[in-house]
């Protein structure tokens, strides 16, 4: 008989918080957040599978945390303001080796800082299965800031790559230059999943150690 999970981890609702700074100006990086292959190319453990008739988005996500591995398969809405610069994404996924499932509503606004530009997010996140059970750690946060982290170096590489390739260019060919550029430079290193989960591990330690001083 398959072992049921307990009522309270079959489900975790959480608000996750972010904001980080790319060293691009804001055009740029609006243009770069058009491009969904090249963010999912940045985003570790990321994989685009196409777009539909009706405009959503194929995808995967694999994950590793601790023991427990998954792949979440499904799609998602994306919408552009593009007077307010803000990106609104909805999508959903289900593991079927699993049998877990999460949804995800995400708001992120691009404000100029500077020369760099500043990316707000806010996202709700809805887990159930056995996932659900890394929701009440927290570890799931931590390893969110760490997957913050690998896709801003990642987009800095991409977007660095893509200004030297125009750079280097004949004003001339520049347009042809970027329209030649494929969506993921290949510079970009895949998801260190040990490295990640060790990582996240350390800061969710830490916080439980501040918050019991």
């Amino acid at each position: 008989m398959k072992e049921r999970l307990p009522r309270q981890l079959r489900k975790q609702v959480m608000e996750i918080k972010q904001n980080f700074v790319v060293s691009q100006p804001l055009p740029t990086v609006w243009a770069f957040f058009h491009d969904v292959p090249s963010v999912a190319a940045c985003l570790p453990g990321a994989e685009y599978l196409g777009t539909k008739d009706d405009g959503a988005i194929s995808g995967k996500v694999s994950a590793k945390v601790g023991p427990f591995q998954a792949s979440f398969e499904g799609e998602a809405k994306v919408k552009y303001d593009e007077d307010a610069k803000k990106v609104e994404f909805e999508g959903k996924g289900v593991d079927k080796k699993g049998a877990s499932r999460g949804k995800m509503s995400m708001l992120c606004a691009l404000l100029p800082e500077g020369n760099a530009t500043r990316v707000d997010v806010l996202a709700d996140v809805q887990l159930s299965g056995s996932i659900a059970q890394f929701g009440r750690t927290g570890l799931i946060t931590e390893i969110a800031n760490q997957l913050v982290g690998e896709f801003v170096r990642n987009a800095e590489t991409e977007l660095g790559a893509r200004s030297a390739a125009v750079a280097e260019a004949d004003d001339s060919q520049a347009n042809a230059s970027v329209a030649q550029f494929s969506p993921g430079s290949g510079a970009v290193k895949p998801l260190n999943t040990s490295a990640l989960f060790f990582a996240a591990l350390k800061g969710w330690l830490g916080s439980l150690f501040k918050k019991a001083a």
